[in-house]
Order: structure tokens, then sequence, then C-alpha cells
């Protein structure tokens, strides 16, 4: 078995996974790309279908390895009245309620799972989901908002969960269902600052190529619910948080900007990284002013560590990449390729990881390094994209069109990428796929590589080709996925 460390509390947390890739008691498989078949019968050889078979399948494994419902049934279990995860136990007879909030793109199936496992048990709850989710879960409300620009109904569900939070007192059990998404949908601006401005600084965040936890230190800074505010909120009632990170690394104080996490970073560092990317200067008045006055010490920071409001909170990550990159390469392997776990860790601007990629995909069709052929190789994390063109796209599509670029004549080689989330930037794919045909394919179509990455379009490139990966919102989202396969 393979084993991955993870953390609850100040204690370390053992994830098991079976050898060929699946967990515990969560065996079938049920999110699927959609348009497998056609992407499979787009390669030009019968290798190079075989090649895109094995990455889409080791693929389709990472996604359900992170079904939500699969790893809360898998982890968290009812043994008598405690509750435990992973072999920890929290007994639940010293609480007179239980309260369950948070959201999040996982957050309603999460809450579904933990219908099913506490039943009765629980007193009330609320979760934000995106808008469109299909969840139910017993008392606990599904509450529908936007992502990933947030919008009114965000605003009134971060609102809805404080209140949950203040009234639970020292008698209670808060539960958090926490994961990526959830910054966008538990909006709660600082007073002084409107739910347009803050719409505004993230949209320009969105597009400046900042990373995800530079995103949110922003976040934290112009917010009365993150950056630790709703622990300090629902002090001195136990909170234990279960998270599903996309976030690289897994810093709990980022993943959906750390609502029960004491936060590092300062007012400061929100403004120095508007400056970075130069948005300073244009960001909204409200912003800069809230951000000034907090840096002169006029508005109290965010909880640090060593705050009491963290003294009875319990952290544990149930999923993350790693998981489901171990699992994409497991899946490789059963195939009998030889495979290596790049990173779970990957980060850069996408057209230069996409390079990279299709830079090492080329070195092991020549010498057999860093892996003979025929060979798997994963790696995941998030990458950035700096949007300077007009075009529609997402981090994974660009990564397989910047591959794409370099993978010309590189015989029975493919890149696919996509974000487990099934939503890939501001479009409805999931990633895209790319070959050693690619280029050729496009330009019998009349399409420039360049031209099409030059704007941001990869979106529109790999819709001529038919080479988009589709899924579906997956109800998950442990960050991304890119898959090397040369046979």
């Amino acid at each position: 078995m393979v084993r991955t460390g993870q953390s609850f509390g100040n204690r370390t947390v053992e994830h098991e996974l079976l050898d060929d890739g699946r967990t515990p008691q969560s065996v079938t498989q049920m999110i699927k790309i959609r348009n497998k078949d056609q992407l499979i019968n787009n390669g030009e050889g019968r290798l190079e279908k075989r090649a895109r078979f094995l990455a889409l399948r080791s693929l389709e494994s990472a996604l359900n390895v992170v079904d939500p419902k699969k790893i809360m049934k898998a982890r968290v279990r009812l043994k008598g009245a405690a509750i435990q995860i992973d072999g920890h136990s929290l007994d639940l007879k010293r609480f007179e309620n239980i309260h369950v909030i948070g959201g999040g793109k996982a957050s309603g199936s999460m809450a579904g799972a933990l219908n099913q496992i506490l039943g009765h048990r629980i007193t009330e709850g609320f979760v934000s989901v995106p808008l469109g989710s299909m969840h139910r879960a017993g008392v606990i409300e599904i509450h529908e908002a936007s992502h990933p620009v947030p919008n009114e109904a965000g605003v009134e569900g971060a609102r809805r969960m404080l209140e949950i939070a203040e009234r639970a007192g020292k008698d209670a059990l808060v539960i958090c269902l926490i994961s990526g998404g959830g910054s966008s949908l538990m909006p709660l601006p600082h007073e002084g600052i409107s739910l347009p401005d803050k719409r505004e600084i993230t949209e320009s965040l969105l597009k400046s190529g900042a990373t995800i936890s530079e995103i949110n230190t922003v976040r934290k800074h112009i917010s009365d619910f993150k950056g630790g505010w709703l622990a300090k909120k629902a002090y001195p009632a136990t909170v234990l948080n279960l998270i599903l990170s996309d976030v690289v690394g897994d810093p709990i104080e980022f993943i959906a900007s750390g609502p029960t996490a004491p936060d590092s970073t300062t007012f400061r560092d929100a403004i120095d990284i508007l400056a970075k990317y130069r948005l300073w200067d244009t960001a909204p008045e409200s912003v800069r002013t809230h951000l000034s006055n907090g840096a002169k010490g006029l508005l109290p920071e965010t909880p640090k560590p060593g705050d009491k409001a963290f003294r009875n909170v319990h952290n544990i990550i149930l999923g993350n990449n790693r998981t489901a990159s171990l699992t994409a390469c497991k899946r490789l392997e059963s195939a009998g390729l030889h495979t290596l776990l790049l990173t779970s860790t990957l980060e850069g601007e996408a057209r230069h990881v996409g390079g990279m990629l299709a830079s090492i995909a080329r070195e092991v069709s020549v010498s057999g390094n860093p892996i003979p052929r025929p060979a798997g190789i994963v790696a995941g994390g998030e990458t950035t994209v700096s949007v300077t063109g007009s075009g529609r796209g997402g981090r994974n599509q660009e990564i397989a069109l910047a591959a794409g670029r370099k993978l010309s004549f590189t015989r029975r080689a493919v890149v696919a990428s996509l974000s487990t989330d099934g939503v890939d930037g501001p479009t409805d794919a999931a990633g895209a796929i790319a070959d050693g045909d690619t280029l050729a394919r496009a330009s019998r179509k009349g399409l420039s590589a360049d031209e099409f990455l030059n704007r941001n379009d990869s979106y529109n490139f790999f819709s001529n080709l038919d080479d988009l990966i589709f899924t579906g919102p997956t109800n998950t989202n442990v960050n991304d996925i890119a898959v090397i396969v040369v046979l």
C-alpha cells in the first residue's frame, strides 16, 4: 500500500490507497471523461490511440479517488457515540449540539455523506455550493452561490454561517466542510468594502497570474470571515475542519482562505502582492483604504498563531493532489508502464509548464531518461495564466497547447492535462490533450498554434480539433493533473 501523511490537529494521519489506486470501500468509478472515445480515436495510429487511452484512463482514476462522498465514507466513521477519522476519535457525548457549516465545490457532496454518517445527531447545517449543484443533505441546508466571482447569495450564506458559529457555545461541535472554491462561495467583505469592489479585485487577481496563495492573502485581509475570523467567532466551541485541499502543498491557512486557521500573512503582504502585479494603483479605493489602514495598525490583524480561538480547532485533510496523482501513477503502472510521479506541487506559468512537459516527453522518447519507454509520468499542482489576449481558455488547455507546439513529430507521445473540478478557467471543458500530430492536424485546418497561444485562445484551438476534455462538474477539487505517456 501507498501511504500519504496528513494532519489532524497537531497529529499525523495516514491515508491508505489500495495497490490499484482505489480507496477502501470505494471501488466504483462514477466520474467519467464524457468524450473519451472520441479523444482516443483522434490518435493518428494504433499506438497513438493507445497512448491517449492510457493517459485519459489514468486521469479518470485520479478523479474518482478524490470523489468527496467516497472519501468521507472511507475516512469518517461513527463508532458508537464517537466520530472516528483514520483512527482518531471525538466523543460526541461531550456536545449538546452539532452544527455543520462550510463551502466549496466539494462541500455539497461532503455534506450529503456526513448526513448519511451522523443523521439525526446533526442539529442544523448550512453549506454554500456553486450554482446548479444538485445535492441533498437532510437538515443541512444546501445554499447556492456564484463561483469564481462572488455574488450577494454568497454574502448571505457567509453571514448565516457566522450566525451559526457565534451561537454554538462551548458545549457544541461545529463541523466545517471546506474545499476549493470556498473563498468565492463564502464572501463577506469588511465593512466599507462593497461586493462589486471585492469582485473587481478578485477578477483582476485571477487574470494577473497571481498564485492562489497570493490571491487568498488579499482575500483574507478584506474579509470578516476568512483568515481565521470564522474560528474566532466560533470560540469556545470545538471546531472539526474536514478539508479537501486545492492549494499546492496543502497549507490549511490558504485553503478557502483559511476561515478556521491562524493567518501568517499581514495587511502589508496583501499590499505588496497587489503592487507586485501592478494592481495597487487601479484597485478600488475602498480596498486600498482598508489595507492601508490595516498596515498602519488602525485595524486589527487577522487572528495569528497562538490565538486562543484555535485551541479547540482540529484540522484534517481528507484528500489532496498527491492522493490523486499517486492514483494516476498506479493506473499507468497497472498497464505495464514505467511510472514517475514528477511532483504534486507543480506551479508556474501554464505555457512554460506545457513546454517543459513536452520536453520531458521528447527526452523519454529519445534517450529513455528519466524513465524508459513505455513511460507514464504524472505532474500535479496548479499553474497560472497571465492573461494578455482576448481569447478563451484555461490553464490546463494552455498547458496542452504549449505542449502540442513542442511535441511535433514525437511519435507515440501524449500530454493531457485537466482540472479536477471539471471546469478549466471560464469554460465548460476540464482540459485538453495533445500529441505529436497536434500541429499537423491544426495546420491542415489552417490553425496556427502560436497565434492561438498568443491570444490565450486554447479553448477554440482544441475545439477545432475535438481535443477538449469534457467531464462536467465533478463536485471535487484537488488542483490539476497532467499526464505524459510515451510508448
